[in-house]
């Protein structure tokens, strides 16, 4: 009996254990996964409640929690001031920063528009633009709420001779690319088209990772500005980003943006203004300088000097160039939004020659100027001559 039959086989132990294992393996999988598709819908139920507009109320804030939340408009809290008003840091109960801009009783919006263009704008979602979450109405107060942005404006850092060593070339390339893409949501991918008419660094703001997100866009569908001209006698823009024919003319498209981003371009380039630019050698303005270190061969020795330890030649000559695609005088040859985002990503694509910019700041204090058309060349604020009106759009089914 040494040994005894009693004893059970390892085939009969195999049989009993692996059955087992299995069972707990499938089981931890199945716990696994549906813990995995619990917090997926719980990610979706959130996403909605920030994305899915559905209605007005969603969107509106009560007067006295925005006027809580920014310390009834204290001047401590004040941001800045632009064409529509004033802008206002706030912190709701939560503990969510927002941005609060107090728009001025100028609107010709009645309170039911007001409230169907926000849901409107509202809806434009991109990782580029900075988010509306919502408006408060109540009398004649008319208030628009954002995300709140840390970096502040990237004119706020880009000028200044200290701050703007916190841009090296990466940076400065991610921002050049991250504004691209947004104009072409605005002006191609989202179902509304949109003009923005004031593209500047001052409407271009900076998350904490320094990502842009470009804001004031939309606000001519808010303040009730006529949505489908191309043509206009109300000129509003910047002194040093305005298109020309815009400028001069009143005629204003997509082409006009492209004219601002190429400004843009050769600011975030040079660390300069180009309303404010000066040259010994009797360029009018930093588009015609950067013509004439193109034509010399030259255009590197523009590059702002703190970034000459960090910069990528190849990237920025490329940069350079497309800004001067840009910023060419017919609107016809300048490139459409989508183009250049493929320009910036691929350095496959071959690019044109640019021709020579197109320039009006030497003009803006002519004689011959219309009256309502001339700029103060010591500001570079909003010129308006007639409303605030900063973009346009058209509905335009995808």
């Amino acid at each position: 009996m040494l040994g005894g039959s009693s004893g059970i086989s390892g085939g009969t132990i195999v049989a009993i254990v692996v059955p087992i294992i299995v069972a707990v393996i499938l089981f931890i999988v199945a716990i696994c996964f549906l813990s995995k598709r619990a917090r997926k819908n719980r990610d979706s139920l959130q996403e909605g409640k920030t994305y899915d507009i559905t209605n007005v109320e969603s969107l509106q804030f009560d007067f006295a929690t925005i006027e809580a939340a920014t310390n009834k408009f204290s001047a401590d809290n004040k941001l800045g001031e632009g064409g529509f008003g004033e802008v206002y840091k706030g912190t709701l109960t939560s503990g969510q920063e927002i941005a609060v801009k107090r728009l001025s009783k100028s609107s010709g919006q009645g309170g039911e528009e007001f409230k169907n263009e926000v849901v409107v704008v509202a809806k434009l979602q991109h990782r580029n633009l900075a988010r509306l979450l919502g408006f408060c109405l109540q009398g004649e107060e008319k208030i628009l709420v954002y995300e709140y942005v840390p970096n502040k404006s990237l004119d706020y850092i880009l000028f200044d001779p200290e701050k703007q060593r916190e841009l090296d070339w990466g940076r400065r390339n991610k921002v050049i690319k991250g504004i691209a893409r947004g104009m072409q949501y605005l002006h191609e991918d989202s179902r509304l088209r949109i003009i923005h008419r004031d593209l500047k660094a001052s409407n271009i703001l900076l998350d904490g990772d320094m990502n842009p997100k470009i804001s004031d866009f939309g606000m001519a569908r808010i303040v009730g500005v006529d949505q489908t001209q191309g043509n206009t006698s109300r000129i509003v823009g910047t002194y040093g980003y305005m298109a020309p024919e815009y400028a001069m003319h009143g005629e204003f498209s997509v082409k006009s943006d492209v004219y601002s981003f190429g400004v843009l371009i050769m600011e975030i380039i040079t660390g300069k203004k180009n309303s404010s630019f000066y040259d010994s050698d009797g360029a009018d303005d930093l588009l015609s300088y950067t013509w004439k270190m193109w034509k010399e061969g030259a255009p590197l020795e523009m590059v702002d000097p703190t970034l000459r330890e960090s910069h990528n030649p190849n990237e920025v000559m490329r940069s350079i160039h497309i800004g001067l695609l840009c910023v060419q005088e017919d609107p016809a040859e300048r490139p459409t939004m989508a183009s250049i985002v493929l320009m910036l990503d691929s350095n496959t694509v071959t690019l044109p020659n640019p021709k020579q910019p197109a320039s009006f700041l030497h003009s803006a204090t002519d004689p011959n100027m219309p009256r309502d058309l001339r700029f103060d060349s010591s500001t570079t604020k909003s010129i308006t001559t007639s409303v605030n009106e900063m973009s346009i759009s058209e509905m335009d089914p995808r």
